[in-house]
């Protein structure tokens, strides 16, 4: 399993990131799959998850209503649209498969500052 984020970088408050995890070593279209992010000095947090077939989208309460969590089955591409960003949105962001979770990628970093 190989999971490859990228998308992240440097935005001001309000701005907005779209963030990829491309996947390899397993079927995509078979799996949930979900974002987390992980701030300095503390605990990874889960952030969103989707459904097999894109159609239940769950989100954690700090993000509902500004993220956005979509997959392209065909790509085997997991996004995270991300709007009216704010500084406590930095952090290093991972996506995960559910059922197969102790595979992580090396993460994209997120930068929300003036």
């Amino acid at each position: 399993v190989q999971l490859v984020e990228s998308g992240g970088g440097l935005v001001q408050p309000g701005g907005s990131l779209r963030l990829s995890c491309a996947a390899s070593g397993f079927t995509f279209s078979r799996f949930a799959l979900r974002w987390y992010r992980q701030a300095p000095g503390e605990e990874r947090e889960w952030v969103a998850a989707i459904s097999i077939v894109g159609d239940t989208k769950n989100y954690a309460d700090s993000v509902k209503g500004r993220f956005t969590i979509s997959r392209d089955n065909a790509k085997n591409t997991v996004y995270l649209q991300m709007n009216s960003l704010k500084p406590e949105d930095t952090a290093v962001y991972y996506c995960n498969v559910a059922g197969i979770s102790k595979y992580w990628g090396q993460g994209t970093q997120v930068t929300v500052s003036s």
